[in-house]
């Protein structure tokens, strides 16, 4: 299963904006992603609730993973923006 850590770059962390792009970004892959805070339980990386229930804040790790065919570009797409800040705009 691919799987990557990356650091939460939004200054807000994986809340409100961040949260919800990351969520449509992950509802757009052919498989499910899934994020964990380092050491936590993954949750759907599509719900935006499910995002910000894992309170990640900035600078916080996070384990992003995906399981079955294009799992790999999945896993590379939400680990993007996850390592960007998405908050640098406003």
């Amino acid at each position: 299963m691919p799987e990557k850590r990356v650091t939460v770059a939004s200054k807000v962390g994986l809340h409100a904006r961040p949260a919800a792009l990351v969520a449509k970004a992950a509802a757009a892959q052919p498989v499910a992603v899934s994020i964990a805070k380092a050491g936590g339980d993954p949750v759907a990386a599509r719900s935006v609730l499910n995002l910000m229930t894992l309170a990640a804040g900035y600078g916080d790790e996070v384990v992003i993973s995906a399981e079955g065919e294009g799992a790999e570009a999945a896993v590379t797409a939400v680990a993007e923006l996850v390592a960007t800040d998405l908050d640098a705009a406003h």
